[in-house]
């Protein structure tokens, strides 16, 4: 009986006790320190250029001295999740036995909070590894409604943060995402079908739709990630929701000119609220 119980597998165990899988991987995921360093080196090169496929990246790589090949390059893209901004399908790694859903969004016009969110992954580069990070944004207000790290891809954590949204902040009409295999699994698909969302999916001449949530990695990891290099998971987890906070809170955004994220949000959800 003891032995029997020791050989438990982690998933067991977790179903076990009712824990969410990803608190317990706050552990970064690890390669080498060249890789590492090449991997910071690549991200920043990304936010400033992101039309930048493993070619261009390679070439900025030689005339930099630094001897990472393109095949090395290709690599550790894919592992952090970088897809050049193509006008073309390509948003990022698919599942092949996964169905993709139609864009829906095309001419129509985002006036509201609820109307449309969207989600989107990215990579978060730490002292001795690295995490992924998703986010949930209303599409309108540019408020992020909910957010969790990783260290593995799996579509648990999309879907904690997914569920987490929806308890605080009601159902969207419409759910936009790209191709990723985290938002075509059919554990995501089934939250967002049985609360009656519409699922669109960025696809063909729509990748300039992921520009609006590109800004705000961008302006994530230059003011916070980049400034503290995070060590642990949980200084990372405790680092990003303090930055997190005060985007949503103090920090103006451009769509909405004084307005914070969320003010933006509430202005429409709840005018009496702003107004008083």
């Amino acid at each position: 009986m003891v032995s029997g119980n020791h050989k438990l597998s982690v998933r067991r165990q977790c179903a076990l006790l009712t824990l969410a899988r990803s608190n317990l991987y706050y552990e970064p995921k690890g390669e080498s320190a060249e890789n590492l360093r090449f991997m910071a080196i690549i991200d920043k090169q990304f936010l400033e250029t992101p039309w930048y496929g493993s070619r261009q990246i390679a070439r900025h790589m030689k005339r930099n001295t630094h001897a990472c090949g393109r095949h090395r390059v290709r690599r550790l893209m894919r592992l952090m999740r970088l897809v050049p901004i193509y006008q073309e399908p390509n948003t990022s790694k698919k599942h092949p036995q996964h169905k993709i859903w139609p864009y829906l969004l095309r001419n129509v016009a985002i006036d509201r909070p609820n109307q449309v969110w969207c989600a989107d992954i990215t990579y978060i580069p730490m002292r001795r590894g690295f995490l992924y990070l998703v986010a949930i944004m209303d599409w309108f207000s540019r408020k992020v409604l909910a957010w969790r790290l990783s260290n593995s891809m799996d579509a648990a954590f999309c879907i904690e943060a997914l569920k987490e949204a929806l308890a605080k902040h009601g159902t969207p009409e419409i759910c936009n995402t790209d191709q990723g295999s985290q938002f075509t699994s059919g554990d995501w698909i089934d939250v967002l079908t049985e609360a009656k969302i519409k699922i669109s999916m960025d696809g063909k001449g729509r990748w300039i739709d992921n520009r609006m949530i590109e800004r705000l990695w961008r302006s994530l990891k230059y003011e916070c990630v980049y400034l503290h290099a995070f060590e642990k998971g949980s200084e990372a987890k405790t680092g990003i929701g303090k930055w997190l906070a005060y985007y949503n809170a103090e920090r103006p955004h451009s769509t909405h000119g004084i307005l914070t994220p969320n003010e933006a949000y509430a202005s429409k959800t709840e005018p009496t609220r702003l107004a008083a």
